[in-house]
């Protein structure tokens, strides 16, 4: 083959010294030696032309990866500059079957290869990962998760990962944005597979919506992934361009009573580095107000607390990001990527306090004031090294994470005695402030080992090792009135030091047999971690080695439905604050203390999934059966002392059990209607004992949310989104049920370079949360109601967007999209 090859290029070389007289003249200094490919690509069954398929071009010799395209409005392509040869072409979109276009010639007798019309038809499943620009569902199944294109939910623009998550299958978000994953909020955070800084719901709460290109829902992970969580994983994808030259986004929000938001990213492309930029920044202010209310039985005397006030969240802070890919080889690519940035995590509140006892005695009134202010600057570093030994999959990934996050947490906590119509005096009943300064590190190493030895099997293996390290100090400081000074108050004053190591390896199997896929995992893991405080007589300690099973089944049943099943082992660590034994102090009325001694949570999840696509677009219907059983359940107890003050404390109790239902639909009619909903239902269960007294409990626990967008135009869309979600009971008692809904409309112009949404959120006015806790001394009940009716509006603009740089979309063959709105 070699040797035709090279006799093909002599005569080409020798045709272009000749003319037809045989005489000998000298090449065109201008012939480039370069052509191009141009066709049209339309949609199997209606010939709609196809805008943003993806186009890559192929070296026909040895299958490497030439070049690339995407189709603009019309469907057509035109990729320029490719170098004479023989060449293969494949088009492909998601959810569609790729077409082969199998022998491309340019020459300088055939500078133009017109290919011509490429029909592509939709595939049973969805094919491959590949960013491209158009309307996708708004969640796509995986065999191991659920993945949600945020381009495809407007009312979470200007917002936050929490109000992407809003109507999210599995995901379930309280109106304070506490997220919680199939009734659990024990999950863990990653972005881009790295762990946050933040965890947990703080980490969704701080990352704009903007920023985000999908977010991954992983119920059962695979062994590839920590444990941690026993709900499973929230991974977020992170938007980064690959696209040649300049592009970007820059996006600025602006929302009633003091919201205020902003944020870039710019990309920059060249032959051997993509470098990548961006900053965010947020101001905003959540009010809302609260009602508790406290009864305290003591033999024939009830006492009653009654407090009603304010309660406000803010949020604020910035980050500054950016980094670097070095495509150091073909094969080899080094990334080098950074972060730094503040926090700031504000609560205001205040009230009245009405305290007396029946039968009757001396009413007290008095004003609270409640004031927690923190702040916290971080910083993190990330290296990643791949290597590729070919382009089917086979790579050795190497990554080094750090993270350093110091802070202050300031507290003030105040009552002053007032009269019947609340009119504070200057004799103050209680006033206390905390002061918590805390230091945290945590470094992270993993090595991966993929290889794929099949067409349908793979293989891989890696170790990775986790250290983390904090220093807390806790001041408390009681005011004294007389001489306007505060003292330091040693009894709840303390210092801790927090060490965990975690060393771990993995491997995972996966594999086909017939038309049955199947994935299985082991994990093991070495924990070592000590705890000490300086009011506390010797360390805690913990020394275990754990091993966590995980497998996947997928079968296929026809053409258009999949059945898929699987179980993972997780773990749920306690944290830092539930390990800290130093008395928290709420009020004069309530006090908290950590458990140094909690053991970790361990969760066996079982899931099996059908999934029904329907008619030849992106429709489905999918239905989940779950069973979660957790073991060493960790709760929070309340027990009334003799001093009339409340203790809370936390603690390891038997078991929960969640075993449900989930179902999902995507709908889409038309061109002009799309509808995402999903409904749960689940039984809940808790078992165990509290001073010696069963607390076994359950309820049938229910939800469900809808996310409807109405395509007014080719530019405007309309988007309604509601979320209800049912009662539940807990150790010693149960919550409300909730229900609020959202409004957004989004419009595009200057060709949809800029575009603009304006969302009304919760309309209705019905956001709240209450729950109510008891026991045969005491019954609390607490309610808080969010701000309604916030007005929020969105600006985008982008930079370089596809349509003006569709013909240099460099080697990867498209782009991404920048903004997480273009339709």
């Amino acid at each position: 083959m070699k040797n035709i090859v090279l006799i093909m290029f002599v005569l080409i070389s020798l045709g272009g010294f000749a003319n037809t007289d045989g005489e000998m003249k000298s090449v065109n200094p201008d012939d480039d030696g370069k052509g191009k490919i141009t066709g049209i690509v339309v949609e199997h069954t209606t010939e709609t032309p196809m805008e943003f398929a993806n186009i890559a071009v192929y070296n026909l010799m040895d299958s490497s990866l030439i070049t690339g395209g995407i189709t603009n409005e019309k469907g057509e392509f035109e990729i320029a500059d490719v170098q004479f040869g023989e060449y293969f072409l494949e088009a492909n979109f998601i959810g569609f079957n790729k077409s082969t276009v199998t022998t491309i010639t340019l020459d300088r007798g055939n500078r133009i290869s017109n290919v011509g019309e490429i029909e592509l038809s939709p595939s049973a499943v969805a094919i491959g990962e590949i960013d491209v620009v158009a309307d996708k569902a708004a969640v796509e199944y995986k065999l191991d998760k659920k993945v949600v294109n945020v381009s495809q939910v407007i009312s979470a623009i200007g917002g936050t990962a929490v109000d992407v998550l809003e109507n999210t299958p599995s995901v379930q978000v309280d109106i304070e944005g506490n997220v919680s994953l199939r009734g659990s909020g024990n999950f863990t955070v990653l972005i881009d597979g790295r762990p946050s800084v933040l965890s947990g719901s703080d980490a969704l709460r701080q990352i704009p919506s903007s920023a985000i290109e999908n977010i991954e829902i992983i119920t059962n992970p695979s062994a590839k992934y920590e444990p941690d969580g026993t709900a499973g994983i929230i991974n977020l994808v992170m938007k980064k361009n690959s696209m040649n030259g300049l592009n970007g986004i820059v996006n600025a929000s602006i929302g009633t009573k003091d919201k205020y938001s902003g944020d870039f990213m710019l990309n920059y492309r060249l032959e051997k580095v993509n470098l990548f930029f961006g900053a965010d920044w947020r101001d905003e202010t959540n009010y809302g107000k609260m009602l508790s209310k406290r009864e305290t039985y003591y033999n024939d005397t009830t006492e009653y607390l009654n407090m009603e006030g304010s309660r406000n969240f803010i949020r604020g802070g910035y980050a500054l990001k950016g980094g670097a890919d070095l495509y150091l080889s073909e094969h080899s690519t080094l990334t080098l990527s950074g972060e730094v940035g503040n926090s700031n995590r504000s609560n205001e509140g205040g009230g009245t306090t009405e305290n007396f006892t029946i039968p009757s005695s001396e009413h007290i009134y008095s004003v609270s004031e409640e004031v927690s202010d923190r702040e916290n600057d971080f910083y993190t570093l990330n290296m990643n090294f791949q290597h590729k030994f070919n382009d089917k999959g086979h790579r050795l990934e190497a990554s080094a994470f750090f993270s350093d996050e110091t802070g202050t947490d300031n507290e003030l906590e105040g009552e002053i005695l007032a009269d019947a119509d609340f009119t504070p005096g200057n004799e103050y009943l209680s006033r206390v402030s905390t002061l918590e300064t805390e230091d945290e590190q945590d470094f992270r190493f993993k090595l991966d080992y993929t290889n794929p030895f099949s067409k349908d099997g793979q293989f891989e293996a890696g170790l990775q090792s986790r250290m983390e390290r904090e220093d807390e100090y806790l001041d408390f400081r009681d005011y004294d009135q007389e001489s306007g000074s505060w003292i330091i108050n040693d009894e709840y004053s303390s210092g801790t030091n927090f060490k965990r190591d975690i060393h771990a390896a993995y491997t995972t199997f996966s594999n086909k047999v017939g038309k049955l896929e199947y994935m299985g995992g082991l994990r093991g893991e070495l924990t070592l971690r000590e705890i000490k405080n300086t009011k506390a007589d010797a360390p805690s300690s913990l020394n275990r080695f754990d091993l966590f099973p995980t497998a996947h089944l997928s079968y296929p049943l026809g053409e258009k439905a999949d059945i898929t099943s699987s179980y993972s082992r997780r773990i749920n660590r306690p944290n830092g604050r539930d390990l800290d034994p130093t008395p928290n102090y709420y009020n004069r009325y309530a006090i908290r203390f950590g458990n140094p001694d909690l053991k970790p949570e361990y969760t066996n999840s079982y899931e099996i999934g059908m999934l029904k696509r329907l008619g030849e677009g992106r429709s489905f219907i999918s239905a989940d059966l779950f069973r979660r059983v957790t073991n060493n359940k960790i709760d929070q107890t309340t027990v009334k002392g003799e001093d009339g003050i409340f203790y809370y404390y936390t603690d390891n109790f038997d078991k929960d059990y969640a075993t449900g239902v989930e179902f999902t639909a995507n709908l889409a009619y038309k061109k002009w209607l799309i509808l995402n909903a999903s409904a749960n239902v689940f039984n809940y269960r808790i078992t165990g004992e509290i001073d010696g007294e069963s607390i076994d409990r359950e309820s049938t626990n229910w939800g469900g949310r809808m996310n409807t967008t109405f395509k007014l135009a080719e530019n405007s869309r309309f988007q309604v989104t509601a979320f209800f979600r049912g009662p539940s009971v807990s150790v010693q008692g149960e919550s409300k049920a909730m229900f609020f809904s959202n409004l957004s409309y989004r419009h595009e112009f200057m060709d949809k370079k800029l575009s603009a949404t304006l969302s009304v959120r919760d309309p209705l006015g019905t956001a709240r949360f209450q729950r109510e806790s008891y026991d045969t001394t005491f019954y609390n009940s607490f309610r808080w109601e969010r701000e309604p009716r916030v007005v929020m509006l969105t600006l985008s603009y982008k930079i370089n967007n596809f349509k003006e740089d569709r013909r240099n979309s460099g080697n990867n063959g498209g782009g991404m999209n920048m903004d997480g709105g273009e339709f």
